[in-house]
């Protein structure tokens, strides 16, 4: 008995019927049987493939190059794919039309006894604007991506700032959504979430695009342009009254200010996320966040504070990986860490806060 069902679209206009709890081989023939006359009177060519106790893949081919797959397993789960190149409105009705009838035809053969009917929107592949991005755990994202503003090459990585409809511009460095004009919580959360005075201190930001010490000048070119609502006139001018940015390598810098005695009452490290891998032996980003750590607080005063970001907070083994290399560094700290939602991200983010370890108290 039949007591689920799922249609998803993908490609351009691609659908996804799920079924479970088939108990019988019989019931496959059935969902066969049942659903061969929609598709055939698409005029569309058909091969069927079975497997013994595995039950059918059948795929149905449009002299238009679209085309389903349907694959019907034994132990209740029917799946079919409809891929179309039509993106346009007539398209869109015909898909939508051909996937009314597999639902009627799926009620009408069970007698209305499914648990569930789930159809997906389309997943729009090969565009002109890319506008499907992965969150930090994995999950794909549609964004209302409306407007490619910006995409470079750098010696670096590949930079893009794409518009959407609700987050305004948003700065994606190599595949990683970095932050959108829509993204106060972000910065807010990585300099103390308002609870920090500032004035009159030294603070180090460390990447950042937006203003720091930022290795590519292209980043900075490009947000300097269009991402004006985060960072204003600051990088129009690299040097300031109170501030100056630099196009280095920041670990140079580090070294160099630890080397000069240079301390300062915050580092802003706005580099990379806490990395997903969980095996620090082996990934060459868990090596560089260790130094950063470790300069970081040779250049921090002993009341100093660093902020940084870590990571999405459902990726809890790669957030406590990196609280256990806090016990590594060269000097104790303490930390303490708060969990924001950032809108261009479509997840709960952790930041961290750390400082030195008061001694002799």
């Amino acid at each position: 008995m039949v007591t689920s069902w799922e249609m998803r679209q993908s490609c351009y206009f691609p659908c996804t019927l799920c079924l479970t709890n088939m108990s019988r081989i019989a019931d496959c023939n059935a969902v066969l049987k049942a659903l061969q006359p929609i598709f055939q009177e698409q005029g569309m060519t058909e091969t069927v493939h079975n497997w013994e106790d595995h039950g059918y893949l059948v795929t149905y081919i449009k002299k238009n190059g679209s085309f389903a797959n349907l694959r019907i397993h034994p132990h209740g789960l029917v799946l079919v794919d409809l891929q179309s190149y039509n993106d346009d409105m007539k398209g869109r009705e015909e898909v939508d039309q051909l996937l009314n009838k597999v639902e009627e035809r799926m009620k009408e053969l069970f007698h209305g006894n499914i648990k569930r009917v789930k159809r997906l929107p389309a997943i729009l592949r090969g565009g002109v604007i890319d506008r499907y991005w992965p969150t930090a755990d994995g999950r794909l994202v549609e964004y209302d991506i409306d407007e490619v503003v910006y995409d470079e090459d750098s010696p670096f990585q590949n930079i893009k700032i794409l518009h959407s409809k609700q987050f305004g511009n948003i700065l994606i460095l190599s595949g990683d959504v970095n932050l959108a004009e829509s993204d106060l919580a972000y910065t807010q959360a990585i300099m103390g979430s308002g609870k920090e005075d500032y004035t009159g201190k030294e603070v180090l930001i460390l990447g950042g695009g937006d203003g720091g010490s930022n290795i590519d000048q292209m980043v900075i070119d490009g947000c300097k342009k269009h991402m004006r609502k985060t960072c204003g006139d600051v990088l129009d001018n690299l040097k300031g009254e109170c501030y100056q940015v630099l196009i280095e390598d920041c670990i140079p810098v580090l070294k160099r200010y630890a080397k000069e005695g240079r301390m300062f009452d915050y580092v802003i490290n706005d580099l990379t996320a806490v990395p997903i891998s969980t095996s620090p032996e082996e990934d060459s980003t868990w090596e560089f966040l260790r130094l950063i750590l470790d300069l970081s607080m040779k250049v921090l005063k002993q009341d100093g504070k660093y902020f940084t970001q870590g990571n999405c907070i459902n990726l809890t083994d790669a957030l406590t990986l990196y609280e256990e290399q806090l016990s590594r560094l060269y000097c104790p700290v303490e930390f303490s860490k708060e969990t924001v939602c950032v809108p261009s991200y479509m997840e709960l983010w952790v930041f961290y806060t750390i400082w030195k370890k008061q001694t002799g108290i």
